[in-house]
């Protein structure tokens, strides 16, 4: 009986674990299916649960054909896991190289720090503790509401630029730059409740660098999103992704300058949405080939996911990318150091492909913002 319980338990546990890895394969912007595409570190250490009861099976009843099926599967499931994880590992290529270091110290960097603080957090005077200890040139801050924006004005004895949305809801977000900026402009891509920052800085030695800092809505939020309705539902996929492609077109339409993009993308690096959103931009993702960084929930360790981002175009190196406690908030902060390098590599092209998925991705966003009455008049 009880040999019988565990091979049901191993059966159910492979199948599911199966499931739910193949999920997000699924063409669709449903919550619930795109959830799963951030448990990956996490269901690739669950393996070892089912693993595990497969070998006690087995040892009580000796090896048979169905154990070595399931283990077939089981190993499957883990290795689809695993490839997604692995690219931010040591033991993939990086993508963004490493800067070489140079003798006298007269090589132009820059660094960005983005921080999502949790607007229902209070504790201002940390982070402006935080702040100063890591010195960004560019600082992100996301959430920012009329408190964090009161709680937050001694920056600007430190910061000569200052751009941004001050919003309620978690939907505020504001630069602070040491580099004058040569435009700047507040988007809102899709939704008129998210913007999105747009800028140019003029940095020293280098000339202008496009920015943009963005913070589309996570899948599964629970969002009163309709001005003629009282009640709430849980986002799909669908408004998010759209951001991000058009952030995506945004770099596309501009490849020859330089290009810095963070933020809080609600979405994992190894998605397919961030993928294509990489790939359509050319901008690279430090953490390949070095560490996986994740970020959110800071509280809890084995369910973070890396969903805080900084992509770069060609013309920077890295010297440094760690992430930062932020006081008070459940995301940590992202902090990396650049150096400005030559920008040598021709773009590829995006595919056929990617492009039809992209706009897919963008008419979807936009019929159900549409849907929800909150469409902007800036979308393109």
């Amino acid at each position: 009986m009880a040999a019988t319980l565990l091979l049901w338990s191993i059966r159910v546990l492979a199948l599911l674990m199966l499931a739910v890895s193949l999920l997000p394969m699924i063409p669709s912007g449903q919550w619930w299916i795109q959830l799963w595409e951030f448990p990956r570190f996490q269901l690739s250490v669950a393996i070892i649960v089912p693993l595990a009861l497969l070998a006690v099976h087995a040892w009580w009843n000796q090896p048979r054909t169905e154990h070595v099926v399931w283990l077939a599967v089981i190993l499957a499931t883990g290795a689809w896991q695993l490839s997604h994880i692995l690219p931010f590992t040591p033991v993939w290529p990086t993508e963004v190289p490493t800067a070489e270091t140079q003798s006298g110290g007269d090589r132009t960097a820059l660094t960005v720090l983005t921080a999502n603080v949790t607007y229902t957090n209070d504790h201002y005077d940390e982070l402006l503790a935080m702040v100063q200890r890591e010195d960004p040139d560019l600082l992100l801050l996301i959430e920012v509401d009329r408190a964090w924006a009161e709680g937050m004005a001694p920056l600007d004895e430190h910061y000569a630029h200052r751009v941004g949305e001050v919003r309620g809801e978690g939907l505020g977000i504001m630069l602070w730059s040491r580099f004058p900026l040569l435009e700047q402009e507040i988007k809102h891509l899709i939704s008129d409740r998210r913007p999105s920052i747009f800028v140019t800085l003029d940095v020293p030695d280098i000339g202008p660098v496009r920015y943009i800092g963005t913070h589309p809505v996570p899948p599964g939020l629970q969002d009163q999103i309709s001005h003629n309705d009282e009640t709430s539902e849980r986002r799909d996929s669908r408004v998010r992704d759209a951001e991000l492609m058009l952030v995506a077109r945004h770099v596309q339409e501009d490849s020859d300058n330089r290009w810095i993009v963070t933020g809080d993308f609600n979405d994992v690096a190894w998605s397919d949405t961030t993928r294509l959103f990489a790939d359509l931009s050319d901008l690279k993702d430090p953490r390949r080939g070095r560490r996986l960084l994740s970020s959110y929930p800071a509280e809890r360790p084995f369910l973070r996911y890396p969903i805080d981002h900084l992509f770069v175009s060609d013309g920077f190196h890295l010297i440094g990318l760690d992430r930062v406690r932020v006081p008070g908030s459940d995301h940590f902060a992202v902090t990396a150091t650049l150096a400005v390098a030559n920008k040598d590599h021709a773009k590829p092209g995006a595919s056929e492909e990617e492009e039809r998925k992209a706009q897919e991705m963008v008419e979807e966003g936009a019929e159900d913002a549409a849907e929800h009455d909150v469409s902007s008049s800036q979308a393109d």
